[in-house]
């Protein structure tokens, strides 16, 4: 649903750029109570593993395809503060280096991508899991049905944006139906990688999952007749969760970099839901060429590697890298200002 220069006028791109940096900075300020020295690692990871499987984009009907949009994984591993600041530096590499979204679309897309589908979805997920019961199947089952309605809500909210900017004539009904239409079907494939991943996640350290918090029940003993909460458990030795948490963090890392530069070759070479629906409605007759154009990563491939395969790994790669790194220093950077915040210092009064 990376949306190109061209199908929103100046004026509402403007708007929505407004909106993003707006959102951007009030998530700079909650990712403070959302990251510590245990969660910043893992969303820089996030933001890397988003990257890698919206390369993979999966057939869902009549010549179409979808990929992960990511808000829903992103909130519910790291928090929706933090999930939004995730998407957006994933929008902003794939615009930069891979001309994927355009330049002065991008308040538009983290707007929509960013923004909605974590804000929606986050929204969601906390109702379910305050309504099931508590323990990690329930997590993982509200991922899925938050993942589920997120992309049709992304989809809704570039229809509004579209009849409120778009470029071009068309009956705003057929956007409507058509892109809700087919980002329903995409819908699922993002809910069963989201509820895949949270639930893998969860069972090697649900304590990492930021969704998860608070909801694992107490042991109960029965003592005289009576039901007691059980002793908490002793915390794990320092150096045995640090080696786990730096086995997760490998763990994923080498799984994008596969995804990315391996099975990412293997994705589906039909458009997706936004790209179908511009052809088919004539949307994409305003479509302007990409600043970026000219990247030597443009559209995912290495400039003068003929190998098709060779050039589409190593984009991959260098993709996933660039992200992760980009990511782990912005989320560090927000850690690093907590520390300062709740420093002995501030708080010796």
């Amino acid at each position: 649903m990376h949306v190109p220069d061209g199908f929103i006028n100046a004026p509402t791109s403007a708007v929505t750029g407004v909106v993003a940096a707006g959102a951007i900075a009030v998530s700079l300020r909650g990712a403070r109570r959302e990251l510590d020295e245990r969660t910043a690692p893992l969303a820089g990871l996030v933001a890397a593993f988003i990257f890698a499987v919206q390369m993979l984009n999966f057939p869902v009907a009549a010549g179409t395809s979808g990929h992960l949009l990511g808000g829903a994984l992103a909130a519910i591993l790291v928090g929706p503060y933090t999930g939004v600041l995730c998407v957006s530096v994933v929008l902003l590499m794939q615009g930069i280096l891979f001309a994927d979204g355009g330049l002065t679309a991008l308040g538009v897309n983290i707007t929509d991508m960013a923004i909605v589908t974590t804000v929606v979805a986050y929204a969601l997920f906390r109702g379910l899991v305050k309504v099931l019961p508590r323990g990690r199947r329930s997590v993982t089952a509200a991922s899925f049905a938050a993942a589920l309605v997120s992309v049709p809500a992304a989809a809704l909210a570039f229809t509004l944006i579209y009849w409120i900017g778009g470029t071009t004539d068309v009956a705003i009904g057929k956007v409507a139906t058509a892109m809700i239409g087919v980002h329903v079907l995409i819908g699922i494939g993002e809910a069963a990688i989201t509820a895949l991943t949270v639930g893998a996640v969860i069972a090697v350290r649900p304590d990492l999952v930021y969704g998860a918090r608070g909801l694992t029940q107490r042991l109960k003993l029965r003592v005289g007749g009576e039901l007691v909460d059980a002793p908490a458990a002793e915390p794990a030795a320092a150096p045995a969760a640090a080696r786990s948490h730096r086995k997760l963090w490998l763990t994923g890392l080498v799984t994008s970099l596969v995804l990315a530069g391996f099975v990412s070759f293997y994705a589906s070479a039909n458009p997706d839901g936004l790209e179908k629906v511009a052809a088919d409605k004539g949307i994409d007759k305003t479509a302007e060429e990409h600043a970026a154009a000219d990247s030597p990563l443009a559209d995912y491939g290495v400039k003068d590697i003929a190998d098709a395969r060779l050039s589409g790994g190593l984009a991959g790669v260098i993709g996933v890298g660039v992200t992760v790194v980009a990511g782990s220093a912005v989320f560090w950077a927000v850690r690093r200002r907590r520390t300062d915040d709740v420093s002995p210092t501030s708080t010796s009064v």
